[in-house]
């Protein structure tokens, strides 16, 4: 099927998906909850959009498009509150965080979809590891070139959205050492990484994608699992690296972060992007996830190193006539506070040693998900 053609839209609107995490209030494990939530969702009307994930432990909801970030955060605490009201219903606990720490992945169930059943047949029990929780974030492109060199631009940073959202320390009881463990299981999968160094979505389209489809390995977009990916059925590039965060206030504030650095890098008054930056891509994204913010970061422009906080701290400063243009002065003020208290993975790795056990940590990130949601 050929690709699509490139839908126009509003430049730099936004929309959120977020993976979460069904779990039994019990025993704190995921349990296969998704068919009765989505069933129970489907009669009530839901302040956002939801679909059912690849296995039955988890469920995926989205936002509408919106321009800013006071906007989609509003809608983001209401599909957390409707999420939640849900829940209480089934006496089933929703949460975030990238992994859940103790779930055995040969107990999942893979959700009764086809395309789900034909990814489970293909790569077989990687499907079922796949259970891992992620945020995707959609910006919006006035055409495909725009898309392609807004997601060319963004490599430098991919490590910054990994730092800043890890949510995933443990996997199977242990710590993993990583902040973000779950981007581990992405990266098994052959069409992961980064997408090619094309910058005219007409060569991207009878070239890169023509020729990938007539290798019968792809048939859509969906195919390629890019760290970041154009969408152009929705007009849109899209972040994948995110862990899902343990709140939707952190959630929005990420996507305003992307939003602002989005409009500071179409003005082109950086260097633009080439091939060679991606020389460091690898080096640097794996910083963020075994380390965090404390990773190091090297600049493939200027071949310096420094620490991943130290860059985030400088690229808010920067971005601060930005966010007046957009009004996402909020976002960056939450991200600027995360610089300073760390990241969704150290507050479980001390909630692990405050409470002493796994089932506790996800206890706290039931609550967490629900935090200021009114009585």
């Amino acid at each position: 099927m050929p690709l699509e053609p490139f839908k126009t839209s509003a430049p730099l609107t936004l929309g959120v998906e977020l993976e979460l995490q069904l779990v039994s209030l019990s025993d704190f494990d995921l349990v296969e909850a998704s068919p009765d939530m989505l069933e129970l969702m489907q009669r009530k009307r839901f302040p956002g959009h939801v679909v059912p994930e690849i296995t039955e432990s988890m469920i995926e909801v989205s936002t509408d498009v919106h321009v800013d970030h006071d906007g989609l955060l509003r809608q983001l605490r209401d599909i957390r509150d409707a999420l939640v009201a849900a829940g209480d219903t089934l006496n089933v606990g929703v949460c975030g965080g990238g992994t859940h720490p103790f779930q055995q992945w040969n107990e999942r169930r893979i959700y009764a979809k086809p395309r789900f059943k034909e990814v489970s047949a293909l790569y077989g029990y990687l499907a079922k590891q796949f259970t891992i929780f992620g945020q995707h974030v959609h910006v919006g492109c006035r055409s495909g070139d725009e898309a392609l060199f807004l997601l060319h631009s963004l490599g430098r940073y991919i490590p910054h959205f990994i730092a800043l959202s890890a949510s995933s320390p443990f996997v199977q009881r242990n710590d993993t050492l990583f902040h973000s463990a779950r981007l581990n299981s992405v990266f098994a999968f052959p069409l992961s990484g980064r997408a090619p160094f094309v910058l005219r979505w007409d060569e991207f389209e009878s070239g890169y994608f023509a020729h990938m489809e007539r290798t019968g390995i792809v048939k859509s977009m969906k195919d390629f699992y890019w760290d970041i990916r154009p969408k152009p059925e929705f007009g849109t590039i899209e972040l994948r690296v995110c862990d899902t965060p343990l709140t939707v206030e952190r959630a929005a504030a990420l996507a305003g972060y992307l939003q602002t650095l989005s409009h500071s890098l179409l003005e082109r008054t950086q260097a633009p992007p080439e091939e060679q930056d991606y020389l460091v891509y690898n080096y640097n994204r794996f910083q963020a996830c075994r380390f965090g913010l404390d990773g190091t970061l090297v600049d493939p422009k200027t071949y310096t190193s420094r620490s991943l906080r130290e860059d985030i701290q400088d690229t808010l400063q920067r971005l601060a006539p930005h966010a007046d243009t957009l009004g996402s002065q909020a976002a960056l003020e939450h991200i600027r506070e995360l610089t300073a208290v760390g990241n969704d993975a150290s507050f479980l790795r001390g909630q692990y040693r405050e409470r002493g056990s796994a089932e506790g940590m996800v206890e706290a990130a039931i609550k967490g998900f629900r935090r200021s949601r009114p009585d």
